[in-house]
């Protein structure tokens, strides 16, 4: 008996004392949210070492030595992710076609300068994790993503696109005299050997998703090219998101089993219940009006127009059971509000189409964490996965707003920032 009680103390010395080495962190949460069921445990200590989770349990003994943080009155979750951001690009020009202006006037340095402050402003609002889907000048996202993953500036982990390949002209519409304008925005690939080329020079430049847009011309990608590109970016462990802002297009893409649907603007009730019954992912951009309001000069219709029609596009996929994740597609300034705050105003179109606080939780969390393919690395708060981490103080599934209060960010175990 007295050798097993000097051995149960020595292992009690022994882990003690190598959570001290370790620099230990324990997070007493008052209220852990599970994004997925919704459930919310009480009192819930969080061990983290080495940046990842190493125990969730409300019997844990906190090691001697730990950090201990305490957020026993507060809402403890999952950091928000964000599918569809454009960090690198910040159009602040309300009389002319900003698009064109800030790809002819901003050099990808100072794209990249832009990158850094959304970035800071992103994490802070609690978003740990984002993909990036092209519009930042030559590999600004790349440079981005790869200062923050060496510690020289703030900013959540990138999962970043690299140029936008896309048939000739790209989103917008060229010139005889000027045909490369729009360089280097796009890729211009229009046979499968350009599509290929056009990959691997991502891939080779620090891309870490391809980004497709099928359609914005008369002229679209078939089925099969997209599933040629798809296949040519998996063979690098690479997923292929496709932009589609017409039905024909979203058709195409759902049939080539993309990673994802981006916008789905034009999308039909058919093609969503294929999305659905194809288990496709929709990243939902339904822009928020005020959001719309500060792109006025770049819309076709009024805000309050736009506004309806993607929410009408958004409340249709969730009355097909469409699996839904969220993407802001913010490329410019609105008054008054940094990046994060102005992605935060999105939780609006959700609630407007009516979806459920859960819903919309899931979207900014779980959802969007399977749609970039994060599993078993981020995205929920458990044992062996990365500590992203925010707190809010209320319950989010009974106030979805309370994400708008996010009083605690931690990223791969280092606190952002703190009440």
């Amino acid at each position: 008996m007295k050798k097993i009680l000097l051995s149960c103390l020595i292992a009690v010395f022994f882990s003690a004392w190598a959570a001290a080495q370790s620099g230990s962190t324990v997070i007493k949460a008052g209220y852990l949210v599970d994004p997925e069921t919704g459930a919310i445990s009480k009192d819930q200590i969080i061990l983290i070492e080495g940046g990842k989770i190493i125990q969730v349990s409300d019997v844990l003994k906190i090691p001697k030595g730990a950090n201990v943080i305490d957020l026993s009155d507060q809402y403890i979750l999952p950091g928000m992710m964000d599918c569809h951001t454009h960090l690198c690009w910040h159009i602040n020009d309300k009389k002319n076609d900003g698009y064109v202006m800030s790809i002819v006037r901003e050099p990808t340095a100072y794209r990249a300068i832009q990158g850094v402050m959304n970035a800071k402003d992103m994490l802070h609002a609690g978003f740990t994790t984002v993909r990036d889907v092209g519009n930042n000048g030559n590999y600004a996202d790349a440079a981005l993503r790869m200062a923050i993953e060496d510690g020289l500036v703030e900013g959540p982990t990138i999962v970043n696109a690299g140029r936008i390949i896309s048939p000739f002209g790209g989103q917008r519409w060229v010139i005889p005299e000027r045909k490369d304008y729009t360089q280097p925005e796009y890729f211009f690939a229009d046979t499968r050997d350009e599509i290929k080329k056009a990959i691997r020079e991502n891939i080779h430049f620090g891309a870490k998703v391809i980004k497709l847009v099928v359609d914005d011309q008369k002229y679209i990608y078939s089925a099969e090219d997209i599933a040629f590109a798809k296949k040519e970016a998996n063979l690098a462990g690479l997923k292929l998101a496709a932009h589609c802002a017409t039905d024909a297009g979203a058709r195409n893409a759902i049939e080539a089993n993309v990673a994802s649907i981006e916008h789905g603007f034009g999308m039909t009730p058919a093609t969503m219940a294929l999305a659905a019954e194809k288990q496709i992912p929709f990243v939902s951009t339904t822009f928020s009006l005020p959001v719309l309001e500060s792109l006025a000069s770049d819309l076709s219709h009024t805000p309050l127009e736009d506004y309806t029609s993607g929410v009408n596009t958004l409340k249709m996929a969730y009355e097909h059971d469409v699996f839904v994740a969220f993407g802001s597609d913010i490329i410019g300034k609105v008054p008054n509000m940094d990046r994060g705050a102005a992605t935060l105003t999105f939780l609006k179109s959700f609630q407007d189409a009516g979806a459920s606080n859960l819903q919309i939780l899931q979207a900014f969390t779980v959802n969007s964490m399977k749609t970039i393919g994060l599993q078993n690395e981020r995205g929920l708060i458990k044992s062996g996965w990365a500590a992203d981490i925010i707190a809010v103080p209320a319950d989010p599934i009974k106030n979805i707003e309370t994400l708008k209060q996010v009083v605690f960010v931690m990223k791969n175990g280092k606190v952002i920032k703190s009440k």
